[in-house]
Protein backbone atom coordinates (compact mmCIF):
# COMPACT_ATOMS: atom_id res chain seq x y z
CA UNK A 1 0.00 0.00 0.00
CA UNK A 2 0.94 3.28 -0.67
CA UNK A 3 2.03 6.30 1.69
CA UNK A 4 -1.10 8.29 -0.52
CA UNK A 5 -3.75 5.30 0.50
CA UNK A 6 -2.30 6.23 3.98
CA UNK A 7 -2.98 10.31 3.76
CA UNK A 8 -6.49 9.36 2.15
CA UNK A 9 -7.89 7.53 4.85
CA UNK A 10 -7.69 10.33 7.83
CA UNK A 11 -10.43 12.38 7.41
CA UNK A 12 -9.61 16.20 7.51
CA UNK A 13 -5.96 15.70 6.62
CA UNK A 14 -6.07 18.50 3.63
CA UNK A 15 -6.35 21.41 6.14
CA UNK A 16 -2.81 20.32 7.37
CA UNK A 17 -1.20 21.02 3.36
CA UNK A 18 -3.39 25.13 3.32
CA UNK A 19 -1.73 25.50 6.54
CA UNK A 20 1.59 25.21 5.92
CA UNK A 21 1.16 27.10 2.49
CA UNK A 22 -0.31 29.89 4.47
CA UNK A 23 1.99 30.26 7.76
CA UNK A 24 4.71 29.78 5.04
CA UNK A 25 3.39 32.35 2.79
CA UNK A 26 2.84 34.69 5.94
CA UNK A 27 6.56 34.57 6.51
CA UNK A 28 7.70 35.20 3.41
CA UNK A 29 5.63 38.39 2.86
CA UNK A 30 7.03 39.19 6.75
CA UNK A 31 10.24 38.80 5.73
CA UNK A 32 10.36 40.87 2.39
CA UNK A 33 8.62 43.76 4.33
CA UNK A 34 11.25 43.71 6.33
CA UNK A 35 14.09 43.74 4.38
CA UNK A 36 12.75 46.47 2.17
CA UNK A 37 12.01 48.81 5.09
CA UNK A 38 14.80 47.95 7.05
CA UNK A 39 17.75 50.29 7.63
CA UNK A 40 20.12 50.00 4.95
CA UNK A 41 22.97 50.48 7.56
CA UNK A 42 22.03 48.10 9.35
CA UNK A 43 21.79 45.40 6.74
CA UNK A 44 25.19 46.18 5.75
CA UNK A 45 26.42 45.35 9.28
CA UNK A 46 24.79 42.26 9.75
CA UNK A 47 26.28 41.12 5.75
CA UNK A 48 29.94 41.92 7.50
CA UNK A 49 29.16 39.78 10.44
CA UNK A 50 30.37 36.44 8.57
CA UNK A 51 33.77 38.05 8.08
CA UNK A 52 34.21 39.78 11.36
CA UNK A 53 37.47 38.00 13.00
CA UNK A 54 36.28 37.48 17.48
CA UNK A 55 39.84 37.52 18.76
Amino acid sequence: MKFINYLESISGISIYGLASLLIFTVFFLLVLIWTIKADKTMIEEISRIPLDKSN
